[in-house]
């Protein structure tokens, strides 16, 4: 007879409370109501039956949360109704998990087939059974098969046959365990909520590139949290009373290491945005461990090209301590080797760089630029720049893409691989967010295209990484055929897409290009063609290009009624977009600058020098001074002159594309500012 219990809410507090962390709260109630079943649907009923094992998650007398493996031939589980699963095993006698398994506790059940990356998941109370146990379903749901690897199993004795060693019981990780946990690329977790109605445990798999989990000095475990469904069973288990109970397997030689202990979430650390693909991050300190060597019959033998996809789009440990590392070199000049180097087109050419000082990249953002310093030959004067990233975040080198123009330019063109280049971490506000549904429409003029294919390259990558992909649409603009760069590249994110990222060519000389193969449309970008291949919709728009192209896509779209909050863009060259704010509150007045002389000390040089509103901007003084900041645009646009101020305030003769953080400056458009009483500054402090 199924007495069935009154129906469980679908999430509890700790679940709901991350969700609405990450502001998806009200889209997976709806979710949650249609996925997570109070029953067993009969695909999952037959799916239980074939398994030749099950994971499952107990809670011992003490509140201890456990996790092991029960073994059987297929058959062993069953499902006499849409609410029972009954489970002809039990654990070994020397199992942790065999404590919290009298009649009447509430046990996790995960079901988990390696080979095809099919998993279920399932939770409810032990019902006592003539052989084996029973359990009541509580609730029953799917999940997605990501960061499995491919493994398939074989039996070496027949389970249930005697074949471990004597339990090791052990208060700490010793050297083996360490070994094990650091090598593994998958483990399985046990947590559990006391809600209002009664006990939910929940059992989980986790997976990631070998050495996914670090194993601290102290016997810290930290995790990574990848991209998953939101539904946060584990994660919210444990913001609630951080029980947990880890299980490694070591799946050559059927040998398990079950961990109990506390575990702690970690939502903000600067490892999270260290460690490729994690959204957060927990930690897991041991309190027992009980080593079974050869405590299963089963064995599994990984497949050679089985590593999920999505593992594969995650770091590692190491790469995260790198970038922590550049982190803390942000504001140094750092030695660069040229790595790779490719003709993208007749005028533009890419480097590929890597850094040549141990440290790692600097962690970045689609869409932003890299300041670079370089000494042409005959200068003794150093001269900077900045270029766009045409790489993604999640790539393994920077990667500049150069059109060949300038003094700067045509040296970059003249380097070969292991030259050497000076670069400062990226920076630049003109970035994109892979996370938001509204469609991103990129117009690129020219070699504007370096940061637009950045953005593409992230949108795809993360898009594929989480299976949620921002729509897209690229209007690409180029002279000619042979000056369009990026075609191979761009016509492989638009497959990669899977329809969510359209391209439109367009070619202002189509003498030697065929319609429909070569380009999609002649002449120019403007609002007239927008308007045959753009749909009626509500868009971000980002623009890259020349300061005259940029100007008049910008104007278009203002006059067409788009709000200035929608419109990205950074222009090329010392003129920046002049733009046409949104109607506002009025905003309380800049500073003004000063209009008598000033004393400006350059801390660092040990200098001083008077500032006269005759001087120019703080960086015109400085170069008046003998000194040699960097900068690059010189019009407030790439950040490049960001230098710290001391002492003093300033103001800005011209406004800057976006105002650098607290207690910086932009020596390009900065001037001394007036004091409060209307006189002038007495002094202004830099860190130059």
């Amino acid at each position: 007879m199924d007495a069935r219990q009154a129906r469980l809410p679908t999430w509890h507090e700790g679940e709901k409370i991350l969700q609405e962390r990450l502001g998806v709260a009200q889209r997976m109630e709806p979710v949650g109501q249609r996925v997570v079943r109070d029953h067993m649907p009969e695909q999952h009923r037959g799916f239980y039956a074939q398994l030749p094992f099950i994971v499952l998650g107990a809670v011992d007398a003490q509140g201890k949360a456990w996790a092991t493996f029960i073994e059987g031939r297929p058959g062993f589980i069953s499902s006499p109704a849409p609410t029972m699963l009954d489970i002809a095993a039990w654990p070994a006698p020397a199992d942790p998990a065999r404590a919290g398994m009298a009649a009447g506790s509430a046990v996790g059940l995960l079901g988990i087939e390696m080979h095809t990356r099919r998993r279920n998941r399932m939770n409810g109370t032990l019902l006592a059974r003539p052989q084996g146990f029973g359990v009541q379903v509580d609730q029953s749901f799917g999940n997605c098969p990501r960061y499995i690897r491919l493994r398939d199993a074989a039996f070496a004795r027949e389970p249930g046959q005697a074949g471990a060693s004597a339990p090791e019981d052990m208060p700490a990780l010793d050297a083996a365990a360490r070994a094990m946990i650091g090598q593994a690329d998958a483990f399985f977790v046990a947590s559990y909520a006391d809600r209002p109605q009664r006990r939910q445990v929940d059992v989980s798999y986790r997976g990631g590139k070998p050495g996914f989990v670090r194993v601290a000095e102290d016997g810290t475990l930290t995790i990574p949290d990848f991209n998953g469904n939101l539904f946060f069973a584990t994660l919210g288990n444990i913001l609630l009373n951080g029980k947990a109970g880890l299980l490694f397997v070591d799946f050559d030689t059927g040998d398990m290491l079950q961990l109990t202990g506390q575990a702690e979430l970690v939502l903000e650390s600067p490892e999270i945005a260290a460690f490729e693909g994690a959204e957060r991050l927990w930690t897991f300190r041991t309190h027992r461990a009980v080593r079974r060597r050869g405590a299963l019959a089963l064995r599994w033998r990984a497949r050679p090209d089985g590593q999920s996809p999505h593992a594969l789009m995650t770091g590692d440990w190491r790469q995260a301590a790198e970038r922590l590392q550049s982190a803390r070199l942000a504001s140094h000049w750092r030695r660069f080797k040229v790595e790779r180097i490719v003709q993208e087109s007749a005028s533009i050419r890419s480097l590929h760089l890597r850094p040549d000082d141990g440290a790692g990249l600097a962690p970045y953002q689609a869409g932003q630029h890299l300041p670079i310093r370089v000494t042409l030959p005959g200068s003794d004067r150093p001269l900077v720049r900045t270029y766009t990233l045409s790489s993604a975040p999640s790539d393994g080198s920077y990667r500049i893409s150069v059109k060949r123009d300038g003094r700067v330019s045509q040296y970059l063109h003249g380097l070969r691989v292991n030259d050497a280049i000076l670069a400062r971490a990226p920076a630049g506000r003109f970035v994109i967010d892979a996370g938001t549904r509204r469609t991103a429409v990129l117009l690129a003029g020219g070699v504007g295209i370096t940061p637009l294919l950045s953005m593409l390259r992230h949108l795809v990558h993360e898009g594929l990484r989480t299976q949620r992909m921002r729509p897209a649409m690229l209007f690409h603009a180029a002279r000619t055929r042979q000056e369009r760069a990026f075609d191979q590249e761009l016509d492989g994110l638009v497959a990669a897409a899977g329809g969510a990222l359209k391209r439109i060519r367009v070619l202002g000389d189509v003498r030697d290009a065929r319609a429909g193969i070569d380009y999609d449309a002649a002449d120019r970008i403007d609002m007239a063609l927008l308007g045959r291949f753009l749909p009626f919709g509500d868009y971000d728009f980002y623009l890259c290009g020349p300061a005259p192209f940029t100007q008049s896509i910008y104007d278009g779209l203002r006059d067409y009624g788009v709000t200035d909050a929608r419109i990205h863009a950074e222009a090329f060259g010392p003129s920046s977009l002049q733009r046409r704010p949104d109607t506002a509150p009025a905003a309380p007045a800049p500073p003004a600058a000063a209009t008598g002389p000033v004393q400006v000390v350059f801390a660092q040089a040990g200098r001083q020098a008077q500032w006269t509103p005759q001087a120019g901007t703080l960086l015109a003084l400085a170069e008046q001074s003998g000194l040699a900041p960097g900068f690059g645009c010189r019009a407030g646009t790439c950040g490049t002159c960001s230098t710290g101020l001391l002492e003093g305030a300033v103001a800005y003769a011209k406004a800057p594309a976006a105002m650098p953080p607290q207690g910086q400056v932009l020596l390009c458009c900065a001037v001394p500012a007036l004091g409060p009483a209307g006189d002038s500054a007495a002094r202004i402090r830099l860190a130059l």
